[in-house]
């Protein structure tokens, strides 16, 4: 399939914030790609060149893109820099600057999805001496075929860096659309110019499908085929692959613990909220493999953890979930979030890191055993199996602390219980719920004591002055519009950093390090990042701003901690910043 085509659909989607507008488009296009260009299409549109799953990154600067540009147009970089300073988006100026170009190939080929997928992805591949110039050829060489129009999404693809507003509901929603008009019964409206279904428990059941099979393979490049060559009886039948990583089950906040009881019903599961961090334990083929609610694998970072689940899970193949809870190896006090945190980045010196800083599991789920899927395993059932799988060593590996209750003044009693011991609170489970990955679908809520938190994306930030210089700071912070799956800004956070290393709390050095591979356009100190470090963030008061393009300011915002182990697509939400903003001070709906 030719990328002149896709070209076009990418400005067609970036000229409509209606999601479904988008939606509509996608479909459209998803239902004439030939399925041998599915799984490059599914990931492009989403400005991806790998899977959720596959934690490689391009590592394409800015830099190296200018570089690109300029051996494929033949003007300097000066002059690039120039115009791009003028036009604001690198995209917009090499189009710009290939319309008019000093040089041009006698023989232009025509590019095809493919060959801008695989040169693009080769780039993630290359390190070491001369990693630079190859990564510059490459670019170059799709520039120099490429039209105006073309050239604009090559370049903002290699900076991941796409901006068209398609997110996981849209695509997911155009797949249902293009494969299943008629199991959905689904009919185009030309008075809205969308498709309705004509049945909407039909419907439902299709999405469902769909998501649930996105949700366990984590690839729309594999769910588009599927949905397209074999319809819902095959999209049903998709399974759990146990060395993979499958999204988490997200949980809502109670206010109360009477507010719990009432949301997850009577008797039900009380644990121990950890303070930690939460991952997924894989055995497959004998290996064992761990990832973190983000998809990342993280195994080398915790060869402890990986000696803990070999040696006191038992089964041949599994998925599990737990926290790593760290705990101060002299006193055995657990320790906040932000100690465990600093295990993920390490890549030298882990063993030691890992003697400093040591965890304990703490095993709170099961998803599949022996190849079996538990995913519509009543919780109750779920928990007996762990405890009948988990051989517990203190400070090592056991089940999560748990009660079964359905008196006030027993949950009460375990709520107390959690926070003496350090930990954010508790969670309420239902008994019979089931696992729902991805979703917050009310079979568990969370209790904590603290004033709620908005966990948002960095979007922008300044280069610091004074004794700040040379490091970013003033960070421009976004909730997620889950209506046109785009981030709004809600506020600029400069306090809760620390100038200098210490035991605690996140540094203007360290998040420096976070953002500089996610800079984009510069305009005087200000410059734009691409939303993917995620910070949890405290504040007095939510108030209505026209300043900021959520339509909200936060008052007094403080930076709490960095969410390393959280997506960006798992930010607040607008809808989450409204409800908040009704609620507050006795405001109601």
């Amino acid at each position: 399939m030719k990328y002149q085509d896709l070209a076009a659909l990418y400005d067609q989607l970036g000229a409509t914030s209606k999601r479904l507008e988008k939606t509509n488009l996608l479909a459209a296009f998803l239902k004439k790609c030939p399925v041998d260009d599915l799984p490059e299409l599914s990931l492009l549109l989403q400005g991806r060149l790998f899977p959720a799953w596959d934690d490689r990154q391009i590592g394409v600067a800015s830099r190296i893109v200018l570089k690109a540009i300029s051996l494929a147009t033949g003007y300097p970089v000066s002059k690039i820099e120039e115009e791009w300073k003028k036009v604001g988006d690198l995209g917009d100026t090499a189009a710009k600057l290939v319309s008019k170009r000093k040089q041009a190939t006698l023989t232009p080929q025509r590019l095809t999805i493919k060959k801008v997928f695989q040169n693009l992805r080769k780039l993630a591949e290359m390190e070491g001496t001369g990693a630079v110039d190859a990564k510059v050829k490459l670019i170059s060489e799709l520039l120099t075929s490429a039209t105006p129009q073309e050239t604009r999404y090559v370049i903002r693809s290699a900076l991941e860096d796409l901006r068209v507003g398609v997110g996981d509901g849209t695509m997911r929603d155009a797949i249902v659309w293009a494969f299943f008009g008629d199991d959905a019964k689904i009919r185009y409206d030309d008075k809205k110019e969308s498709f309705e279904p004509e049945n909407r428990e039909e419907y439902a059941k299709v999405v469902g499908a769909v998501q649930h099979a996105y949700d366990v393979t984590n690839d729309f490049g594999e769910v588009a085929i599927l949905s397209k060559t074999g319809g819902l009886k095959k999209i049903s039948a998709v399974s759990l692959s146990e060395d993979k990583p499958i999204k988490v089950m997200l949980y809502q906040k109670a206010a109360s613990l009477a507010d719990a009881f009432e949301r997850v019903g009577r008797p039900c599961a009380f644990e121990f909220k950890y303070d930690g961090f939460r991952l997924g334990f894989h055995k497959a083929d004998g290996k064992i493999k761990l990832y973190t609610r983000r998809l990342e694998e993280v195994t080398k970072q915790f060869p402890d953890v990986v000696e803990a689940v070999k040696k006191h899970i038992n089964g041949s193949s599994f998925i599990l979930e737990g926290e790593a809870v760290g705990f101060d190896p002299a006193t055995k006090r657990y320790l906040p979030f932000q100690m465990v945190s600093q295990r993920i980045r390490r890549k030298y010196d882990i063993e030691e890191v890992a003697k400093k800083f040591p965890v304990e599991v703490n095993v709170f789920d099961i998803i599949s055993h022996n190849g079996k899927s538990m995913l519509d395993v009543p919780f109750q059932e779920r928990r007996k199996k762990i405890e009948s799988l988990v051989d517990p060593v203190l400070f090592k590996i056991r089940c999560s602390e748990m009660i079964i209750t359905e008196s006030d003044r027993e949950a009460q009693a375990f709520y107390e219980k959690a926070l003496r011991a350090g930990e954010e609170g508790v969670m309420a489970k239902n008994l019979g719920g089931v696992y729902k990955p991805g979703s917050r679908v009310g079979f568990g809520v969370k209790v904590k004591p603290v004033m709620e938190t908005l966990d948002l994306v960095i979007t922008g930030a300044e280069w610091g002055t004074g004794k700040r210089s040379g490091w970013l700071s003033s960070y421009v912070v976004a909730c997620m519009d889950k209506e046109t799956g785009e981030f709004v800004e809600i506020g600029k956070v400069g306090t809760g950093i620390k100038e200098l290393e210490e035991s605690e709390g996140a540094t203007f050095e360290e998040l420096t390090g976070l953002l500089k591979p996610l800079l984009g356009r510069e305009t005087g100190r200000e410059v734009a990042v691409k939303p993917k470090i995620v910070i949890e963030v405290t504040f007095e008061e939510i108030q209505k701003s026209p300043t900021y393009s959520s339509g909200y300011a936060l008052r007094f915002p403080r930076l709490k901690t960095i969410r390393i182990d959280k997506p960006a697509q798992e930010a607040s939400t607008l809808r989450q910043v409204e409800e908040m903003f009704r609620e507050q001070r006795g405001r109601t709906a």
